[in-house]
């Protein structure tokens, strides 16, 4: 199957223009766009709720708490409480773009159906999960909007492979090279022919070069008969359970629950099955911070249009040599030395309020056991933040790894992997070596990609 060739593009409504009677609901269809744009400045976490309005206002007009019309007083009313949500959040919004959008869309789409601005508001309410039958949940997708049964039909199980981030942060890549970053500001993760993945990573303390996801934004691209382009987006203390159009499937297409979203826990852990392109994603909100895992066929890792420009692609590339650090040689130091001596040597200054070096390990011994990267990580992050959530971060990354790493035996990695220079980018597509014997023929085959 000829996977889709486009990069990807913006496009949909030019803001709100071009809105007629009758296109109310569908006036939010710019909000991916934007979404991916937002995400794509480096701004430092913000208090703005604008997402959290936009969420209410979609929960109120439509599923089944539809109105009959947008031209019903309960179409104007659910305008209202979202021009009040805005005009709540906005001190904290001067400057973000889809808070200055959201507003002058509100605006228009109120003159579009003669709603006055005085008059009642409907309360918010959360969306529920249609009922069985409902064309969120088909179990009559088209054979192709399955990747195993589509893309490996007359060939072996396909290899999956895993990338992580977490901490501060900490990067394990498809090919578990595992890496600790600074990568301030907005980075890709993930960006091939099927999807984009791009977080936002703020400092943890002012002044301090300890940085953690504040951000994540996931871009599905439209496939095919299986579903339309839909956008995921995270802040802290904002894990919606539902993409940004408040929906939590793939849309109106035959194939659309080959795309859903789960909540596993509110307000702390979300899945995502892309069940077309064969793909597990995990997003947890620790602490203050966010966490992400994913498993993806080497096929869905491999498709992108232009190798040259996938030179910050994190997952597939790891972190460039001059966002690197060494944690395990700050680890080694502060075992040797004590954590609060190394404040003014460590490429991650310590926290005001850390902990002792013994306090750290004892910590991260309790969930983690096992001496391995992530237990290394662990003591790293306590040591540079003085945030103990990071314990449970490095503990649900390993648990992640455990449900999405197709190879059990890689589960816990010893060694980081730090490129020499000169090796930055000769070595950046080397797989592990039982894999190699299989993905060169792939990656001749790359142009054709069948």
């Amino acid at each position: 199957m000829q996977p889709p060739r486009e990069r990807l593009v913006v496009t949909g409504r030019a803001g709100w223009m071009g809105m007629g009677r009758g296109a109310g609901r569908s006036a939010l269809g710019f909000w991916p766009t934007l979404a991916f744009l937002l995400c794509s400045f480096p701004a430092a976490t913000s208090p703005c709720k604008i997402l959290k309005c936009n969420s209410e206002f979609w929960s109120a007009t439509s599923g089944s708490h539809a109105p009959a019309s947008d031209d019903t007083p309960e179409f104007c009313a659910a305008l209202r409480s979202y021009a009040l949500c805005t005009r709540r959040t906005a001190r904290t919004c001067r400057g973000d773009l889809a808070y200055h959008s959201a507003v002058h869309g509100i605006e228009d789409l109120m003159s579009q159906h003669n709603c006055s601005k005085d008059g009642p508001t409907s309360q918010p309410r959360l969306r529920t999960l249609p009922p069985a039958g409902d064309s969120q949940e088909r179990s009559d997708s088209p054979e192709i909007c399955h990747y195993e049964k589509s893309f490996h039909k007359h060939s072996a199980t396909p290899n999956y492979t895993h990338c992580g981030l977490f901490g501060d942060p900490h990067l394990r890549t498809f090919t578990d090279r595992f890496q600790t970053c600074k990568v301030q500001g907005a980075w890709p993760l993930i960006d091939n022919n099927y999807l984009n993945v791009q977080v936002t990573n703020t400092p943890v303390l002012p002044g301090s070069a300890a940085t953690a996801t504040s951000k994540l934004t996931i871009i599905f691209k439209n496939f095919q008969e299986c579903v339309d382009q839909k956008v995921y987006q995270a802040e802290m203390d904002e894990l919606p359970a539902a993409f940004v159009d408040g929906s939590k499937n793939g849309g109106d297409k035959h194939g659309a629950n080959s795309l859903k979203i789960t909540e596993k826990v509110s307000g702390q852990h979300v899945e995502i099955q892309a069940k077309y392109i064969g793909t597990t994603i995990v997003v947890r909100q620790v602490g203050r911070y966010l966490t992400f895992a994913v498993r993806m066929p080497e096929e869905v890792v491999n498709a992108v249009e232009d190798w040259d420009s996938q030179g910050l692609y994190l997952c597939l590339r790891g972190c460039p040599l001059n966002q690197q650090i060494d944690f395990q040689a700050f680890h080694t130091n502060a075992e040797g030395t004590g954590a609060r001596r190394l404040a003014a040597a460590s490429p991650a200054p310590t926290a005001p309020e850390t902990f002792p070096y013994e306090t750290a390990v004892a910590k991260c011994k309790e969930k983690l056991p096992v001496e391995d990267l992530y237990y290394q990580a662990c003591v790293f992050d306590l040591l540079t933040t003085g945030d103990v959530n990071f314990t449970l971060a490095a503990y649900y990354a390993l648990e992640d790894v455990k449900m999405l790493h197709s190879n059990k035996d890689k589960l816990h990695l010893y060694e980081r992997t730090r490129d020499l220079p000169g090796r930055a980018a000769a070595g950046l597509l080397l797989a592990p070596r039982p894999l190699l014997g299989a993905l060169v023929p792939l990656l001749a085959l790359l142009p054709v990609f069948c």
